[in-house]
């Protein structure tokens, strides 16, 4: 059973503006909220990246599904002194994603197409305009085939390339979990508080969690969960987070 909560820790990396929702409901609840990412994202080093014999430029179009494949994309190109040319073209999930491509090439001189929805289906019709395209799409080492089952479902010509891959973001030694609650939003992140702390016993800990997989993880762990997002009539882990708040500090009035 947990207790009272008043020191959580949200493994994400900390906001990067002070408008963050968590920081409403640390104030809105009184509670401490910790950031602290239980994975990082590490490039492929060029030597694995070699390996896979895939010649950038002999591409005509990138397929980007998050920003975190166009920063490492880009990465891996400028160690290789590769040079994106003009007339290449850029399929981005949303556009956020297209619009972050300013970080790396001259925006309004690029050919940049982008789905309206933030889902690969939104980009249909610009996929069907460019079928002949040969397209390259960076994925991460753990992705899912959601992306390339839709480019075979509209008979593209595509080869996905592993730039990237998620790994545990290791704890110092002897730094404990000194928290009332532990928030996670991925098998990583739960795959790494096991390694980080082999011994790790819930007892009075709450824990939160954001999507299916995660729940998923967390409950083939025997682990109890006691708030969860999406769920019906929320969205959001802070919205999740704010009810379970709610709840819990009622039951626990000091």
């Amino acid at each position: 059973m947990s207790l009272k909560v008043k020191k959580i820790l949200v493994s994400q990396p900390k906001p990067s503006n002070d408008k963050s929702p968590y920081y409403e409901i640390a104030e809105k609840h009184n509670v401490e909220i910790t950031f602290r990412p239980f994975i990082q994202v590490e490039r492929l080093p060029l030597k694995e990246f070699k390996q896979q014999r895939i010649q950038v430029l002999d591409f005509s179009a990138i397929v980007f599904t998050a920003r975190t494949a166009v920063d490492n994309f880009f990465a891996l190109c400028e160690e290789m002194r590769i040079t994106m040319p003009e007339s290449m073209k850029y399929f981005c999930n949303s556009e956020v994603i297209a619009l972050y491509l300013q970080k790396y090439i001259v925006y309004r001189k690029r050919k940049i197409f982008f789905s309206q929805t933030g889902k690969i289906e939104g980009l249909a019709a610009a996929f069907t305009k460019h079928i002949k395209e040969k397209f390259l799409i960076p994925v991460s080492e753990q992705h899912n085939d959601d992306v390339a089952a839709f480019l075979d479902k509209k008979k593209l010509d595509y080869t996905k390339s592993i730039m990237y891959r998620t790994v545990s973001n290791d704890f110092k030694e002897g730094e404990k979990l000194d928290f009332d609650m532990l928030i996670f939003f991925s098998p990583l992140g739960v795959s790494s508080l096991l390694k980080n702390f082999p011994d790790f016993e819930q007892e009075h800990i709450a824990v939160g969690c954001f999507g299916h997989a995660t729940i998923k993880a967390l409950r083939e762990l025997g682990i109890k969960i006691d708030c969860a997002a999406p769920a019906p009539g929320i969205t959001s882990m802070t919205a999740a987070l704010d009810q379970y708040l709610t709840e819990n500090h009622k039951k626990y009035k000091e």
